[in-house]
């Protein structure tokens, strides 16, 4: 069995595009793997240095972690900076992390170039900071999109460096994790691109949204004016929607949908009429158990104080065995 670190920013609601990006991955993985899903706390405030309701979005994290299937039974599932080793190594690593390979990192050019007016030292050593989350935990693997390749790359290039700065063959060198099938791509309603938080709040139906508020965002939903000839090949606008049935709706549905669109006589109205209530009947157990979790504040202080507990007992076996390599010693 293997040791797996995966975390998540307490910055936004997990919608269609995360459930079946990674979420539901997550899920299958902690079947067969140490799992540790962590909520990243701390790396929020790279971006968000004065939150406005730190302990809220943490606690809309992790309901909707354990509402999408994340079984603290079977997953250590914890709050980043419930443990404080990670702090420790993280600084441990950055004695030996320089200033150029920092700079040179594609996420850190991007954020200095959105957030000129916010480029502080965490946001400079965020790729220390993530490397100590997965290495604390001495994990094999990692699940990484395509836009933390770069920030997974420099996870191996600093346990690497220790093992070799030290002369030991302590860390393993993390691998990206692979889930064995391709991820399902949820396009956004914006007719355009994935969805995503980011692309602003109508783009993305998530598992919290309640039935009225699906309607009206699927509703609105881009289209064009219809096809004109018959087989033609769908735009993108319209092959999203399609998309998005082929996750939520039955193959009759999608079937039917498809073959009035190739035969000019789909209605894009009732198109939409449906698609939202298959997307209802979806995420209706999700957000069920999100209302009810929210509630529990003892189940929810359960989990946490579980996850601490166990994440801690990994990271401090970590953080003294580095000092005792490192030559920390008491008198």
């Amino acid at each position: 069995m293997e040791t797996v670190v995966s975390g998540i920013r307490p910055t936004g609601n997990l919608h269609l595009g995360n459930y079946f990006g990674a979420m539901k991955n997550f899920v299958k993985m902690q079947e067969s793997n140490h799992c540790f899903f962590f909520i990243a706390d701390y790396h929020s405030l790279t971006t968000h240095p004065t939150p406005e309701d730190l302990h809220g979005n943490v606690k809309n994290v992790l309901v909707e972690y354990l509402a999408a299937g994340i079984d603290p039974e079977k997953a250590t599932i914890y709050i980043q900076s419930d443990v404080p080793e990670i702090t420790e190594l993280y600084l441990l690593l950055n004695m030996n992390a320089y200033l150029g390979e920092l700079e040179r990192c594609t996420s850190f050019k991007e954020k200095v170039r959105k957030q000129p007016e916010n480029v502080n030292a965490g946001l400079l050593t965020y790729p220390t900071l993530m490397a100590a989350d997965v290495i604390i935990h001495r994990a094999a693997k990692v699940p990484v999109g395509k836009d933390q390749a770069q920030n997974l790359e420099m996870m191996r290039t600093f346990a690497r460096r220790f093992n070799r700065i030290y002369k030991v063959d302590y860390f393993p060198i993390p691998q990206a994790y692979n889930f064995g099938e391709a991820l399902v791509k949820i396009p956004g309603l914006d007719g355009a691109g994935k969805m995503g938080k980011s692309e602003g709040e109508g783009n993305a139906v998530f598992l919290a949204d309640s039935a009225e508020v699906i309607r009206k965002k699927v509703m609105r939903a881009v289209t064009d004016s219809g096809p004109t000839e018959m087989n033609q090949e769908k735009p993108e606008p319209i092959q999203n929607l399609f998309t998005l049935m082929e996750v939520v709706s039955t193959p009759d549905t999608v079937s039917f949908f498809d073959e009035a669109y190739n035969n000019c006589t789909v209605r894009y109205g009732d198109l939409k009429k449906q698609l939202a209530e298959d997307i209802i009947s979806f995420t209706t157990p999700f957000r069920e158990k999100i209302l009810s979790l929210t509630e529990d504040t003892a189940y929810l202080r359960k989990v946490t104080s579980q996850g601490a507990e166990a994440a801690r007992e990994s990271a401090a076996r970590t953080i003294r065995e580095v000092r005792e390599i490192i030559g920390f010693k008491t008198f």
